[in-house]
């Protein structure tokens, strides 16, 4: 499987996420649809951006009991989404029943990620606010392999642990890594960040790209710099 930016499309409405992927008249980029816009919009917004010919990565981050996360699934699965995660913290038993529910009948389904910690989370709030008392390396791994032994394809975490993740799990585990950042730009709110170069020569098997593109002067022209450096 070859390496791709996903662009994050945080926007509030439909109206504004069908203007910005407008401005793509030659490339149909892979898009994430994060809880805003599905939560405003509906299941509907999945209809019409898949209807223009875009690959979607559907970022709810699921984190229930086993059996509402398998419902919760069951009805994903009809959706025409390429990739769809949960959060690792909900334990084995929740992501193998999240695997279960997005499996349809005929044996196909979307690809199952796991959140491992988010990129906007750093070593000290873990430990003051979580209460994770170990290194945020030793976290993000053993999450990692905890969502391999349910069977999940891989897991989203920060590009900085995607080596580690790939050493640990082997190269076909796949990291989705978001926390990409041109060398330029500000961090924003995420902490543990890097450059889509870096992220390729890290490990990343895709990056998620959010601001950097859609609040650039010219996203086309920024989404081509970022698989210009990532992808090559």
């Amino acid at each position: 499987m070859g390496k791709d930016v996903i662009i994050a499309c945080d926007f509030s409405n439909k109206e504004e996420v069908i203007t910005f992927l407008s401005k793509f008249r030659e490339e149909k980029p892979f898009v994430k649809i994060g809880m805003e816009l599905f939560y405003g919009e509906g299941p509907e917004i999945v209809k019409t951006i898949s209807s223009m010919g875009h690959k979607i990565f559907l970022d709810l981050k699921l984190h229930d009991i086993p059996s509402t996360v398998y419902k919760a699934m069951k009805v994903l699965s009809a959706y025409d989404i390429h990739m769809v995660n949960v959060h690792a913290a909900g334990t084995v038993s929740m992501m193998e029943a999240a695997l279960e529910g997005l499996t349809r009948i005929n044996g196909t389904r979307p690809i199952l990620l796991a959140v491992t910690q988010l990129t906007s989370t750093d070593r000290e709030r873990m430990k003051s606010e979580i209460l994770i008392d170990l290194p945020m390396e030793d976290v993000v791994i053993h999450y990692a392999k905890c969502t391999k032994k349910a069977g999940l394809d891989g897991v989203v975490c920060s590009p900085l642990e995607a080596g580690q993740v790939h050493d640990a799990c082997g190269k076909e585990f796949l990291t989705v890594t978001p926390g990409v950042r041109f060398g330029d730009d500000d961090s924003g709110d995420q902490k543990r960040v890097t450059t889509p170069a870096r992220a390729k020569i890290l490990g990343s098997d895709y990056i998620v790209v959010g601001r950097p593109i859609t609040l650039a002067r010219d996203p086309v022209d920024a989404y081509r710099r970022c698989l210009s450096e990532f992808v090559g």
